[in-house]
């Protein structure tokens, strides 16, 4: 090495280098993104220029494509051509006929599948696609057999060629197109989609036949965007008459996705292709992932369900679905990179500034899709099992753990969420090599400081879940603490929702809780007191009391929600006018009050049936009865008759 070093030519290369140093590199690099630029724009420019010298080339160059048609046509004779074309048919259709006869027991399998399951509606979805797909199949086999067994005139040949391909893009449309939807919304779509099939296979076999003519390549462009304009008119009307709600946000989205595709074909005109391949693609993944959604939920909710039904996804479901969408970007992706002529060697082996973009970028996508998969893996059992918890009737034997996975549920699922978050957010940073060391080290100070600062902050958030730990109550409970009270609505991570009997809505701190009185726990005891006569028989009062607790015992509407039935416990006082008797029940939290009215009317009807009467207070006013008394009462009679008025 020091002997290279020491060489005059290597020192003079040196030096030069150092001479020249790095400044030229950035008004280097400027000037190659200026030469880019300018070469776009000369590319668009020779683009619009040999679209506008072919527009007068059109009439003649189809002419002449027809004419060499027409001029096999004559030299072979019509009744030849008739011939080839009944032989086409024939063996297309006869195979397919020869297909079905075959494929009998498996259509009424197909017929017969059960549909219950959402594994069971995809197995029968699937037989249905592959059994169209082999319908299909056979009757291309048979049309190309019909190639094979005759000689063709070249162009006929080809245009029949281009015309069997595009027949079975029609038909594959057909069988693929037939979405498992509500009837109205998949009728739509499968003719909508049919139309655009159609119109595609149509594009397809008139722009390959003027290629397979040798017709000058900007004649055809201009053919194919006159085809594309009308391939435009389709879709945009299929957008606007989309089936939903016809709201703001329907609006809005129609008038995005016209305005969006009338720029495509505008890019696709002028030969803007970098930026026509980016929209087309990044459309085409759009509405892809929403169909494979449509298909998933329609598929988890069931032919028999109401289309605005909510859908509970399984945890297979959010898999396959994150996978197809996995799928589809990874295939959008590789797309773009072939129409862009990215080099994806390069791009993960290249060391350029470039390179090490595009990689960073790369890596945030994946670790982008991998944070979705997990959370919605883990959403989907979260909701799973919170559906489960609700759809637990009041009084089953689960019911009290499915109100408490209620109300523990959609704690987990938010703090879930933004934990996952910040973790997907910090990987990607350092995925761009951005260093989070000094971010997380940053972030703990930051804590440090708000827990000092906030303390009140964070004696909630501790207190709440130290009370969701020890179960002190639930969503739906009836509870009291100090001076609120009312029932459990909602959680949040510092307070909780208490909506009062009477209607008010406490929003309580948890740190201010204390100790809380749970009402709606397990059992209540409702103790009943009435006041008798003390000329009542209390032995048959006792008897009359258990009868009516064995009534609302045997009740259907009562009896579910009495533990215990209604019975006497004795006297409880002697009062100045009645005797106390004091009576228990044992009854479901909060059912107390509707027992309780209807055990007080019985009592009043079977007391006054058997003569037992209820004490209420009375005064007696007594006096003397001698001569003097009496006389002095008659004398102020008198008098007080003998007042005018």
């Amino acid at each position: 090495l020091m002997q290279l070093m020491s060489d005059p030519q290597v020192q003079g290369w040196i030096a030069q280098q150092r001479a020249s140093g790095l400044a030229p590199s950035a008004p280097a690099a400027v000037a190659a993104s200026e030469g880019m630029l300018a070469d776009q724009i000369d590319g668009i420019r020779a683009h619009l220029e040999s679209i506008r010298s072919a527009l007068p080339m059109v009439g003649d160059a189809l002419a002449a494509a027809l004419a060499r048609l027409r001029t096999e046509m004559a030299d072979k004779g019509v009744d030849h051509f008739l011939l080839l074309l009944a032989a086409f048919a024939a063996l297309g259709f006869g195979m397919e006929r020869l297909f079905w006869l075959v494929s009998g027991g498996v259509r009424r399998w197909i017929m017969a599948s059960q549909l219950d399951s959402p594994g069971e509606r995809l197995r029968a979805a699937a037989a249905r696609f592959g059994f169209g797909a082999g319908w299909i199949g056979a009757f291309a086999v048979g049309s190309v057999g019909a190639f094979l067994a005759f000689d063709w005139p070249p162009a006929l040949r080809d245009a029949l060629l281009r015309l069997l391909v595009a027949v079975v893009i029609v038909r594959m449309a057909r069988v693929f197109g037939r979405v498992p939807m509500d009837t109205p919304a998949a009728w739509f779509w499968h003719r909508r989609m049919l139309a655009n099939m159609v119109w595609i296979a149509a594009q397809y076999a008139v722009l390959q036949w003027l290629v397979g003519q040798q017709v000058d390549e900007d004649v055809v462009r201009v053919v194919a965007y006159a085809l594309y304009l009308v391939q435009l008119v389709l879709i945009i009307e299929m957008v606007w008459r989309r089936p939903g709600p016809r709201d703001e946000r329907h609006v809005s989205l129609n008038w995005f996705l016209t305005v969006s595709l009338v720029v495509l074909l505008l890019l696709r005109v002028v030969g803007a292709f970098p930026l026509f391949w980016l929209g087309a693609i990044a459309l085409g993944l759009f509405g892809s992932m929403r169909l494979v959604g449509a298909i998933a939920g329609q598929l988890q909710r069931g032919p028999d369900a109401a289309p605005d039904a909510p859908v509970v996804p399984s945890v297979a479901a959010a898999v396959v679905v994150r996978a197809i969408r996995l799928v589809l970007i990874v295939v959008a992706g590789l797309l773009l990179a072939h129409h862009w002529g990215i080099d994806l060697i390069e791009l993960f082996t290249g060391g350029s500034v470039t390179a090490r973009v595009l990689r960073g970028f790369f890596s945030v996508v994946v670790i982008a899709l991998f944070a979705d998969l997990i959370w919605f893996v883990f959403k989907a059992m979260l909701e799973r099992r919170l559906a489960e918890a609700q759809s637990v009737a009041v009084g089953d034997v689960h019911s009290g753990q499915a109100t408490r996975l209620r109300t523990v549920l959609p704690i987990v699922r938010n703090v879930s969420f933004v934990t996952l978050a910040l973790i997907a957010v910090l990987t990607a940073l350092s995925a761009l090599g951005v260093d989070i060391a000094p971010m997380v080290a940053g972030a703990g100070v930051l804590g440090i400081a708000v827990g000092f600062g906030a303390q009140t902050l964070v004696k909630d958030i501790v207190s709440g879940v130290f009370f969701l730990f020890d179960d002190a109550f639930r969503v739906g409970e009836y509870i009291q603490s100090g001076n609120y009270k009312g029932t459990v609505e909602s959680f949040s991570l510092r307070s909780v929702r208490l909506r009062h009997h009477r209607g008010p809505v406490y929003t309580v701190p948890f740190g201010a809780l204390g100790a809380v009185q749970n009402m709606s726990r397990d059992w209540v005891i409702d103790k009943l007191a009435i006041g008798i006569t003390y000329d009542s028989d209390l032995e048959t009062a006792r008897k009359l009391i258990k009868k009516i607790g064995q009534d609302l015992a045997a009740d259907p509407e009562m009896g579910p929600n009495i533990l215990e039935p209604l019975k006497m416990q004795g006297v409880e006082q002697f009062g100045d006018f009645a005797i106390q008797i004091r009576m228990k029940m044992m009854t479901r939290p909060g059912e107390q009050f509707v027992i309780r009215r209807k055990a007080y009317a019985a009592i009043k009807a079977a007391f006054d049936a058997n003569g037992i009467r209820f004490a209420f207070p009375t005064v007696q006013v007594a006096g003397g009865t001698d001569a003097a008394t009496a006389a002095a009462a008659s004398k102020m009679l008198d008098a007080a008759k003998a007042t005018p008025g």
